[in-house]
């Protein structure tokens, strides 16, 4: 078995496998109609095959021959004419001029062909020597020579314009030379029939001889554009200066006969030139350009653009753009003056070695050749001097640029070996260019970055180079001190190798990575949060393999944990303290749970964790064993923190939900979330797992808060009183108001239920000024018929201090009602730690001077009680529902309570027990010294009508000694001494349960 390819093999193919770089890539020509163009060339060909083996065969007759070579090439020739006509007067037409200028030379031709046929054909008589045939011959080739001229590329100089006039006169001269040590010598000699006949013999060559010249340097010389078009016209003037030839040759010229076999030649001369503009498509013509063989000049960082025709025209109007010519193309055009200077040579060894001597002619224009060739080679020295200096001055510039840039340019082979390195790598990679140059490319990056190197290698050298001249890499690279540098390479293609331009963007890179590291973790504890927690719990549902997910997806649990009493902490120790105990709050969390599992802060004082699942089959053993793990890190969370010297103690609520088939991460989180609300609404300090019915209760208070708001406007609600007895002889010295709601739909909600929606909605201010618009109101209804008694409303803290109840309103009220002074009550409750005790002492200063009494509620329940005690004025003491509930059975609440109620006494203030339910509270409480009692030992809420009978009866019956309650199998419950229980005015019968007021629902009408 072969060994795997290594990755200096697979960089090494990458860039063997392609072109060599700088290479343009030549695409097809896009012609406007290929099937027209083949069909015209296939007719062109049959045209003069057809007339070639005509011409072969004689044509069948003499009359027809003279026929078919005098006025079948007037035809031919005067094709041509008309053709080139018609395309110079299309538009956008490039070189025109040229056009015209080869239909005036067919249209010489043309009438010289007319004017030979006139004399042979019609008045069947030869052709006089000379004649005006001859004269629109020799028109012929200046037209075509200066055509030529017109298509040969413009030299942009003066010293240009020069060497085109040597290479012209080298190419003539050299012809000429040969010419005349060949034939013209005897031709130019004048013992012929006359002066103007010799004159014609030389004129036929010498023209000919200037028109070959222009077409060799016109085809060294020619301009790209439209380049089918220039190269048909040249093969048509070349093949009729070669007929022009053979007919002037001795050997020809006296047995030619019009008809024959060198007609064909200048037949097919003609056709080729009438065919030349119109051998490229229009689509052609317009795009050439787009297809011609470019290189296009990179200049490093910047981007050429997709396609040659859009490149940026330079002022003269030219793209700028060289020729990629092929070397052969190259080669013979500077071996032209040395080929001009051979044919010199040969004309000169002719005579010589014939034994002639030498003519002054091919003396003269042998030396204007040689005389040529040393001004040629002179201005070709100083070329070459000025592009020396130039290419001296530019790899000087470029040296500089390239030593003093902070980038490092390294070149890479085609193998993958480094051949140049600049010296910037000394301070970029730690290591000196000598050391690098030589190395291979492959084992100076990184191994886990290769593979993405050779694969963006091998897609670049694939594309087009005009398409991506240049692509970026980034990798991590090898440095001297043996660590890994990020660094960003610009690469460019540089014959079958690569140019990498690059540079050190590792502390870019780190910064990138600690933007993104911020951007997902608290700032604080440096924990995931809520969006990297979320993303994660998301993978954690989503990423599981088909085989195992259902098992291990169910075995996943999020963990939702809020700590108890932060606030507290903030509130009391500072904001700084509070974070030092939330970072070692993180730092436990994160040390409990497994490495594969995710902690999260959340914000505040909430954190998450997200514990994966596993394979493991028993549901039940799984949720135990992620209860434990939540349990102990509860007992974690609630150690003791170590703050500044000070021990500091916090809780931890902890929800947990399990993952289940089509639960997404945000539903996750918010049963767990639901959870932990439940664990604290518990108690605090507690482990919630999540069940289905938190949702429900969740729904249904929504429903409840949603319902009402409509509650209080559609009349659903009613108020109910509870009397407040005096515990000495029973009578009843105030009334507490209390609001039901039964819906519209008779469904009854206990106070417990739409209190707590009342107090987490905006619907609380509006349903606490309806409780006491409307238990003023009934006051004053029972005052005005004879039963004046003190109403009680409670009153939360921030409610009395909330703008929405101003002072006036409440005086206004009063008044409005015309409630006697001392007739309403207020019951001040729910003083929070942050409540501000100054400016409700004002406030409840300001309600005394209106003649309301202002009792507080749950006395006892709390150190605020006791502050609140020493600072507000109050009139009535509350004890706490807690204290009355265990004042008979524990005897350290009885001693509480005692103390309590003796410092009530002290103070002069009255004393109300709330939450008196059972006969022997009633006799402990009386014996301990409190006032009065609330309590369904007495009587529960009641409606109007039953309040105003059991104000007619003014008391209820009070136990006077002390008993012990016995219950019998649920029953009712008797008393040994005989003493009933009293519950709404009557005895306790029936099996009727005794329960809180809180929870007494609204009697039946």
């Amino acid at each position: 078995m072969s060994s795997p390819p290594t990755s200096t093999t697979l960089l090494d193919g990458a860039l063997r496998a392609q072109p060599p770089a700088g290479t343009p890539s030549i695409e097809p020509p896009s012609c406007g109609g290929p099937g027209s163009t083949m069909v015209h060339q296939l007719l062109l060909a049959l045209l003069c095959a057809g007339y070639a083996i005509g011409s072969a065969f004689g044509w069948g007759s003499d009359q027809l021959a003279l026929i078919m070579g005098d006025f079948g090439l007037t035809a031919a020739a005067g094709a041509a004419a008309v053709s080139c006509f018609l395309y110079a007067r299309t538009r956008r037409v490039r070189f025109r001029p040229a056009w015209l200028l080869f239909g005036l030379s067919s249209t010489m031709a043309a009438l010289g062909n007319l004017v030979w046929g006139w004399y042979e054909v019609v008045l069947h008589r030869p052709v006089p020597s000379p004649s005006y045939a001859d004269l629109f011959f020799l028109c012929f080739a200046p037209p075509a020579i200066v055509g030529l001229l017109v298509l040969a590329a413009r030299p942009m100089t003066k010293a240009g314009w020069v060497c085109l006039a040597l290479d012209a006169w080298l190419i003539a001269g050299s012809l000429l030379t040969l010419a005349w040590s060949l034939a013209l010598a005897q031709a130019a000699q004048l013992d012929g029939p006359s002066v103007a006949h010799a004159a014609l013999s030389l004129a036929y060559p010498l023209l000919d001889i200037a028109l070959i010249s222009m077409v060799l340097v016109l085809h060294f010389r020619r301009s790209p554009v439209n380049r089918t078009a220039v190269n048909t016209a040249v093969g048509a003037l070349a093949l009729t200066v070669m007929c022009d030839a053979l007919f002037t040759s001795p050997l020809l010229h006296h047995t030619y006969r019009s008809g024959q076999l060198l007609d064909a030649g200048w037949f097919a001369g003609s056709l080729l030139l009438a065919y030349a503009p119109w051998a490229a498509g229009r689509q052609q013509d317009a795009g050439e350009e787009g297809h011609t063989r470019v290189v296009h000049e990179h200049v490093p960082g910047h981007r050429t653009t997709s396609h040659p025709h859009l490149q940026p025209s330079a002022p003269g109007g030219e793209h700028i753009r060289y020729q990629a010519t092929r070397p052969l193309t190259g080669s013979l055009a500077a071996l032209t003056p040395y080929l001009a200077a051979a044919v010199c040579t040969l004309g000169i060894l002719y005579n010589v070695l014939n034994g002639r001597s030498v003519d002054r002619v091919v003396l003269l224009t042998g030396g204007a050749v040689v005389l040529a060739l040393v001004v040629r080679q002179g201005i070709m020295l100083l070329d070459n001097m000025t592009l020396t200096q130039e290419l001296a001055q530019k790899e000087n510039h470029f040296r500089s640029l390239v030593q003093g840039s902070s980038d490092v340019i390294m070149i890479a082979a085609p193998s993958g070996v480094l051949r140049y390195v600049s010296p910037a790598a000394a301070g970029v990679y730690g290591r000196p260019a000598e050391e690098l140059v030589g190395t291979e490319l492959a084992h100076l990056i990184h191994p886990e970055d290769l593979g993405c190197v050779v694969h963006e290698v091998r897609r670049f050298l694939a594309a087009s180079p005009q398409e991506e001249p240049t692509t970026r890499i980034e990798c991590r690279f090898s440095s001297g001190d043996g660590g890994w540098l990020n660094v960003e390479s610009t690469v460019n293609r540089h014959h079958g190798g690569l140019i990498f331009n690059s540079r050190d963007v590792t502390e870019r890179v780190r910064l990138q990575a600690q933007l993104q590291h911020n951007a997902e973790h608290d700032p604080l504890t440096d924990l995931p949060n809520r969006a990297l927690f979320t993303r994660r719990v998301q993978q954690a549902l989503s990423g599981r393999r088909s085989s195992d997910r259902g098992t291990a997806l169910r075995n996943t649990a999020v963990l939702f944990i809020d700590l108890d009493g932060f606030k507290a902490v903030n509130d009391t120790i500072g904001h700084q303290a509070g974070d030092e105990l939330l970072v070692q709050a993180a730092r436990r969390l994160q040390d409990a749970v497994r490495q594969g599992d995710t902690a999260s802060r959340l914000g505040g004082d909430e954190f998450a964790a997200l514990i994966v699942g596993d394979t493991t089959r028993d549901r039940s053993a799984r949720e135990r064993h992620i209860l434990e793990l939540a349990d102990r890190l509860r007992v974690t969370l609630s150690q003791p923190y170590q703050i500044d010297g000070n021990e500091v103690r916090v809780a931890a609520s902890i929800g947990v939900a399990f993952a289940e088939p089509g639960l997404g991460a945000g539903e996750l989180l918010r049963n767990a979330d639901l959870a932990m609300y439940r664990a604290k609404a518990g108690g605090k300090g507690r482990v919630e797992l999540y069940k289905p019915q938190m949702q429900q209760d969740v729904v249904r208070k929504a429903e409840l808060a949603t319902r009402l708001r409509a509650a209080l406007h559609d009349g659903e609600f009613a108020l109910l009183h509870q009397p407040v007895v005096r515990l000495e002889d029973g009578r009843i010295s105030s009334v507490v108001a209390h609001a039901r709601w039964r819906s519209s739909q008779g469904v009854l909600f206990t106070p417990a239920e739409f209190l707590r929606v009342a107090e987490n909605s905006d619907k609380a201010a509006e349903l606490g000024r309806w409780t006491l618009e409307e238990a003023v109101a009934q006051a004053a209804d029972r005052a005005a018929s004879g039963l004046n008694l003190p109403v009680v409303v409670r009153v939360g803290a921030r409610r009395l201090l909330d703008r929405s109840m101003p002072l006036g309103s409440v005086e206004a009220l009063l008044t409005r009602h015309g409630l006697p002074s001392g007739s309403l009550v207020v019951e001040l409750s729910d003083i929070e730690p942050n409540v501000s005790l100054d400016e409700l002492e004002r406030r409840l200063g300001a309600l005394r001077r209106l003649g309301v009494r202002i009792a507080l509620d749950g006395f006892g329940g709390g150190c605020v009680a006791i502050t609140a005690l020493r600072r507000l004025p109050v009139d009535v003491l509350k004890l706490d529902r807690g204290l009355v509930e265990g004042v008979v059975e524990s005897a350290r609440l009885h001693k509480i309570t005692s103390g309590l109620l003796r410092i009530a006494s002290d103070l002069g203030l009255q004393s109300v027990a709330e939450g008196v339910d059972l006969p022997e509270q009633v006799v402990a409480l009386r014996a301990m010294g409190c006032t009065h009692g609330q309590g369904t030992a007495f009587s529960g809420p009641l409606d109007e009508y039953r309040l105003r009978r059991a104000l007619g009866r003014g008391q209820y019956p009070v136990p006077r000694e002390p008993v012990e309650p016995v219950f019998a199998g649920g029953g009712a419950g008797v008393y040994t001494s005989g003493v009933p229980a009293v519950l709404g005015g009557g005895t306790l019968g029936g099996g009727t349960a005794l329960r809180s007021h809180n929870e007494t629902p609204v009697p039946p009408t």
